[in-house]
């Protein structure tokens, strides 16, 4: 294979996955960093620190639309990033320090639970009859646009889904991905926010996250350009599609795909690091 064709590949491959991590907001690094590894044989420390460049470059395509539709909860998104940006610091000095295997396993089950929040099916959210207190102060409510005019909701349980954030930002930098999956997660089932609220405000919170991750791995020399390059490129331009598509379709088929395709990489992931061959 030459390396324009390898190059090509994936580009391809890239703006698949940033499509499909726009419409799921678990960000395109739960599948590009195994596929980079398991599909290309990309060194797993070299695929991570391309994946959080392109996650940069994703989250920004996919929140600056939804910002401008008015599905993102930015004053949510930015209390939140402290504890993410805290966590990315505290993975980022992990990561040196913890073996391939077990970084291997750990992304294994992370994409095998990310395969559970995209494919289940999303609960309709009603607004809570008690506002809470600290989301009042913060002014954390909001609302975001349906068919029927905008909706409002409210935030709950700020503090523990802080608390997730931190665990969502630790993973973010040990294993080079957004962590979009804790983030719905957080916002999703313990904050109670609509799902699309969620997964357009993860799309938000993911670039900065990354960002501080992908510092850290071009310290310790993990991330090469021309492999970066194209990985980058198709992911902003996949997440940019994504974003027109989940504003006016059902993404629940695209969905259930991502789901089938990344318990297939984490199996084939958490196999290869017990085996040795990562």
């Amino acid at each position: 294979m030459t390396v324009l064709v390898f190059t090509l590949l994936i580009w391809i491959v890239s703006v698949i996955v940033g499509f499909l991590g726009a419409l799921t907001g678990l960000g395109g690094g739960a599948l590009i960093v195994p596929l980079l590894t398991l599909v290309f044989g990309v060194d797993l420390h070299y695929a991570m620190g391309a994946s959080l460049v392109s996650v940069i470059a994703t989250s920004s395509g996919a929140a600056s639309a939804y910002l401008r539709e008015g599905y993102t909860n930015l004053r949510l998104g930015m209390f939140l990033q402290i504890a993410t940006t805290v966590g990315a610091v505290a993975g980022g000095f992990l990561v040196t320090r913890v073996s391939t295997q077990s970084i291997g396993i750990i992304f294994g089950a992370v994409l095998l639970y990310s395969a559970y929040l995209s494919g289940r099916d999303q609960p309709v959210r009603t607004i809570p009859a008690r506002s809470d207190e600290l989301a009042v102060k913060l002014k954390l409510n909001g609302s975001y646009p349906t068919e029927q005019g905008p909706q409002a909701y409210q935030v709950d349980h700020e503090i523990a889904g802080f608390g997730v954030m931190f665990v969502a930002g630790v993973l973010s930098s040990l294993l080079g991905i957004g962590s979009g999956a804790l983030k719905v997660l957080g916002m999703d089932q313990v904050m109670k926010i609509p799902f699309k609220v969620s997964t357009t405000t993860s799309n938000f919170m993911i670039g900065v996250t990354a960002a501080t991750g992908a510092s850290l791995y071009l310290r310790a020399g993990y991330i090469e350009p021309r492999l970066t390059m194209p990985v980058m490129l198709g992911g902003l331009l996949g997440s940019m599609l994504g974003a027109r598509v989940l504003a006016r379709a059902n993404p629940r088929i695209l969905r259930l795909v991502f789901a089938v395709i990344i318990v297939v990489m984490g199996i084939e992931m958490i196999y290869n690091a017990v085996t040795g061959r990562l």
